[in-house]
């Protein structure tokens, strides 16, 4: 059941890992090994929602081929980090990030103008924007392969200030590039013996299904109503990670 929930927020929002992780850690597994096998689980449930949305949102191939150098290197560079370092002060700073990509989002009304050279051309995103995206992204993406807690609330937040309105269009984007970087760091994960095979297949089985009818569920909400659950979601991922990081 934790799965199906986690895939199916993780398609709209972000922030499944609030319930999948907790509930590996119930099992008794430590929160390292908890950690890579919610990353194991989940991958193919953010795989599933990309097909979901893929049959009635269009997605910007460009802006989406961009993104995809970024999130494969700090897939890869954040699990790294994960297995090479003890926990420090990366756990402390990204409470705080996560807070402001969540208010990034919450304004973006007000900031998109920044980035968008034409308003009535969501796709038509300047160059600063676009180079924004491809650093910011590779941040998210090392993070995410470090421990993934609210990397759909950050990529929302990104792909807003990069000038995108459509709720819908975002997590059509956010969610293969949330595969890929969830499947990147796996590799690894799996390479150093740190996944419970067990509880990855049944969460794994979950987390598609669920991600599979969020995602085809998604565009019957009311855009503001999504709006205001991705601001909910992120508030609540920034508080937890401020206390799983201070105690």
């Amino acid at each position: 059941m934790a799965g199906v929930v986690a895939g199916a927020i993780n398609s709209v929002a972000g922030g499944g890992t609030l319930i999948s992780f907790p509930s590996l850690v119930a099992f008794g597994e430590s929160q390292i090994v908890s950690n890579a096998t919610n990353t194991a689980a989940l991958w193919p449930g953010s795989l599933s929602s990309a097909i979901g949305y893929r049959k009635d949102t269009p997605i910007p191939l460009g802006l989406l081929a961009t993104l995809l150098i970024p999130s494969f290197i700090g897939g890869i560079l954040g699990a790294w980090i994960l297995v090479s370092t003890p926990p420090g002060i990366f756990n402390i700073i990204v409470p705080f990030l996560v807070l402001f990509a969540t208010l990034l989002f919450a304004f973006r009304d007000h900031i998109t103008r920044k980035f968008k050279r034409n308003d009535s051309d969501e796709e038509n995103i300047s160059t600063g924007g676009r180079v924004w995206g491809f650093f910011f992204q590779l941040f998210v993406a090392t993070y995410g392969g470090y421990f993934g807690a609210g990397i759909g609330i950050l990529m929302l937040g990104s792909l807003s200030i990069m000038g995108l309105r459509d709720i819908h269009k975002m997590n059509a984007i956010k969610t293969p590039l949330a595969a890929l970087i969830n499947c990147t760091a796996f590799v690894l994960f799996a390479l150093k013996g740190l996944v419970a095979w067990d509880l990855a297949l049944v969460l794994c089985l979950g987390a598609i299904a669920g991600g599979y009818v969020g995602a085809r569920s998604a565009k019957r909400l009311n855009p503001r109503v999504l709006q205001i659950f991705v601001v909910t979601i992120g508030l609540v991922v920034s508080a937890w990670l401020l206390l799983k990081a201070f105690y």
